[in-house]
Order: C-alpha cells, then structure tokens, then sequence
C-alpha cells in the first residue's frame, strides 16, 4: 500500500469525477488521522482477521485497518469513489453495491465474502442511513461478528447504549443488547469531516456474548418487543390483551407477579424475556 495522498490530490480527483456528497448515502469523510487511527485501535483486530468495512469512501479508515493486519472486505455503493480508493489500495476485496439487500438481509455478494463462523469483525464509519438496520441485520445472522465498531451518528449510539426507562430504549436497544455487550467510547465533533455533517457522531463497540440466545427464544424476544414497543407507553394489560387476549395476558402477568398498568417502557432485557417465556394460564 503506497502513502496517503494528500487531501487536496483527493479533492481535485472528486471534482475530476463530478462527485457531490449525497446526504441520503451519509457520504461525510472522517479526515483526522488521529481518530482514524483510534478506531482502527479500538477494534482490537487480530492479525489474519476478516473485517468488513461498511462506506470505505476514500479509503481513510481501511488503511488503517490494513496496518492493523485485517484481512478486508469492502463494500463501497459509489463506483466513483471505490475507482479512487482502488487506485492507492491494495490487499482488500472490493464489493460494489450496497451492503443491504433490503431492510433485514445481507447482500448476498457481501455474505459470500464473510466466514462461516463468527471470528470476524465489522469496523466502519458507518452511513447514517444505514447504521441502525444493518447492525440489527448483523446480530441476527447464524455467524454473528464476534465485534464491531463503527462510528454512528450520536443519536443512533446512544440508542444502541440506552439504559430502561429512558426514552432512547427501544427496539435497537433490545435486539443489540440481547446478543452483544456496548460500550459507548467517544464522541466525535463535526469539525472532523468532509463535508460537516450537521449532527455529532460517536464510536461504539459490541463485543458478541459468550452465551447468547438460542435462535428461537431471540425470534420471541424481538417478535414481542417490536410490537409492545410500537405502543410503548400504553399498560402491558392493554397492549398485550390485545395480542393474546385478555385472559391470557392478564394471566402471564399475574404469574410473573406484575401489574397490569406496567408500561413496556419500564421494562429491562431480562424482563421482557422473562414475559416472552411466562406460561399460558390454562383454559377455565
């Protein structure tokens, strides 16, 4: 891999390609080298390791990932921009097109690439339009990453890190907290890209659990959270008699010795997988 050109080479190669930032791709540069370098460092990638970077843009950050040792994969949507990157970096596979094929499935030219085990990792700086669906795609594959760090926009990261009964603890929270351990490690000012965007950003890490949950009882959790989240103000006794039914709604709660004017709002992780798996009252 040669030096990294200057920014000024890669402004007059934009221009030359008639390239615009589009908000809607959340093409905004990370330009320090210094946090380029401490993301790269936070991700704790071992040597030999696959990494798929999400938007390598330009390339900053997957320079930095190569020194690291990450055997990468990068899936790039903008032609113009993976031309550029292409023409000063060798060594990663390059995907063109977008990571997503949908809203909850992989692009099957990116899963190819990926192991079937879950020694691998996701370290980007990632689009804002894409950050919150693919990470939920990510923790529910078979071969989950066992890490990924990526820069967010700093709504989406504290979303991810929300604790209960805050108004940012939701369906994100659940589905990324019931497979992966978050830590929210800094916050990234605006001032630091091309061009700024006009909200703050930040670097989380998830690290996969040991002992994560079993396929069918996730599908529950998820399933039921999505739906009482939707009203997530409303009393269990209301929202949930009109899932299953009065009787057995007001049933499974009193097993689990609660209320029924609780609010899901309220409700930690091992709540709600304690009401997904509560027993159905018998009949009469």
């Amino acid at each position: 891999m040669s030096e990294r050109p200057s920014w000024a080479h890669f402004q007059e190669r934009l221009r030359a390609a008639g390239f615009r930032p589009a908000r809607r791709l959340g093409q905004n540069f990370l330009l320090d080298e210094n946090m380029l370098q401490a993301i790269a460092r936070d991700a704790r990638i071992a040597r030999g390791e696959t990494v798929l970077e999400v938007g390598p843009g330009l390339g900053f950050l997957t320079c930095h990932l190569l020194e690291c040792g990450a055997e990468l994969v990068c899936a790039e949507i903008d032609e113009r921009l993976l031309a550029i990157a292409q023409s000063w970096i060798a060594g990663p596979r390059w995907v063109l097109g977008d990571v997503l094929a949908g809203k909850h499935e992989l692009a099957p030219a990116v899963a190819a690439q990926l192991p079937q085990s879950s020694d691998w990792q996701l370290v980007s700086n990632l689009p804002y339009s894409v950050a919150a669906p693919l990470l939920a795609v990510l923790a529910d594959l078979e071969y989950p990453p066992r890490g990924m760090t990526v820069l967010v926009q700093r709504e989406v990261a504290e979303r991810i890190a929300a604790r209960p009964a805050t108004s940012d603890w939701g369906l994100l929270s659940i589905a990324l907290q019931s497979a992966y351990g978050v830590e929210l490690l800094r916050h990234v000012p605006p001032q630091l890209f091309w061009p700024r965007p006009e909200v703050e950003s930040s670097v989380v890490r998830l690290t996969l659990a040991r002992a994560g949950l079993p396929p069918g009882r996730r599908r529950e959790l998820l399933t039921l959270a999505g739906r009482l989240f939707q009203r997530r103000r409303q009393t269990l006794g209301r929202v949930l008699g009109e899932i299953w039914g009065r009787e057995t709604a007001l049933g499974r709660l009193s097993a689990l010795g609660w209320p029924a004017s609780r609010r899901a709002e309220e409700l930690d992780l091992a709540q709600l997988l304690e009401l997904a798996a509560a027993p159905v009252p018998p009949a009469g």
